[in-house]
């Protein structure tokens, strides 16, 4: 960082992805990511910077990107789980930065379900 206006411009995009992580209101999508240790250690971390990048890129106010505790499931993680309001909650596992991508714009945009990823096809 060299300038102050380098500095302002990390802190408002900065800003934009605290929003993002704020949870609003009951008719909002929810996108949830393990973050606990196990998680975190299978790569969740870039997992949910891509949620969030994804999200703000799109500038999909009506999605709430959160992260949770430990889930159960280690040996599937990283997991991540969305939730569309009046929905059944659909699992992720063995996510990575490039099918986070994937589901926010086939799952989050359009409303299909991508199944290869989720905890069913991966059992």
């Amino acid at each position: 960082m060299k300038s102050l206006e380098e500095l302002k411009a990390i802190r408002e995009r900065t800003r934009g992805q605290m929003n993002l992580r704020k949870e609003d209101g009951p008719d909002n999508t929810r996108i949830v990511v393990g973050m606990a240790t196990c998680g975190i250690a299978a790569g969740a971390k870039p997992v949910l910077s891509a949620a969030v990048d994804q999200v703000g890129r799109r500038k999909l106010d009506h999605v709430v990107v959160t992260q949770t505790g430990c889930i159960g499931m280690c040996m599937y993680e990283p997991i991540v789980e969305i939730y569309v309001p009046g929905q059944e909650k659909v699992t992720y596992v063995k996510m990575t930065p490039e099918r986070m991508e994937k589901i926010v714009a086939e799952h989050i945009v359009n409303g299909q379900i991508v199944g290869e990823y989720t905890i069913g096809a991966n059992e």
